[in-house]
């Protein structure tokens, strides 16, 4: 049973290299939509990880934090990828009125950065991500806490 896996990152373009292989697996091997809790402090690397994923699962163009928008959806063919920063989130009630219930749907993968914000509201995570930076470096600690979660670190240990 694989329930934590550590990861060494040298730069931004290996963050976004692990957020595509996160994406290849759902695609390919789960076929099924995830929950990502992504916690690190300003500027480990959050957004930069959920870049590589949105990259990964077909979409081109930019891929912006959703500071101030609270969520930015990106409809990929089969997918929807929804990219949460609950960070300026005052009460979390405020994610009812916005139905939050709806975005955590099967073909549905959703990123939660700052999901402490949203405790009580959002759907518990298949994946909890530690992010820790250090000038260009970043130490990454993925934890399985759900079966498809344990499924995806095998797959990632495999790759």
């Amino acid at each position: 049973m694989l329930t934590n896996k550590n990861y060494f990152l040298a730069d931004e373009s290996a963050t976004i290299a692990l957020g595509k292989k996160l994406a290849n697996i759902v695609k390919s091997q789960l076929k099924a939509g995830i929950v990502v809790y992504l916690y690190g402090d300003l500027g480990a690397g959050k957004t930069t990880l959920t870049r590589g994923f949105v990259q990964g699962m077909g979409h081109i163009g930019h891929v912006k934090s959703p500071t101030y928008t609270l969520v930015e959806p990106y409809e990929l063919n089969d997918w929807l990828v929804y990219h949460f920063d609950l960070y300026r989130l005052s009460d979390p009630e405020e994610l009812e009125y916005m139905g939050i219930r709806d975005y955590f749907a099967h073909n549905c993968c959703c990123f939660i950065e700052w999901p402490e914000k949203g405790e009580g509201m959002i759907k518990e995570p298949d994946l909890r991500i530690d992010l820790a930076y250090s000038e260009e470096q970043r130490t990454i600690n993925v934890q399985a806490k759900t079966a498809l979660g344990e499924q995806i670190l095998i797959a990632l240990a495999d790759s």
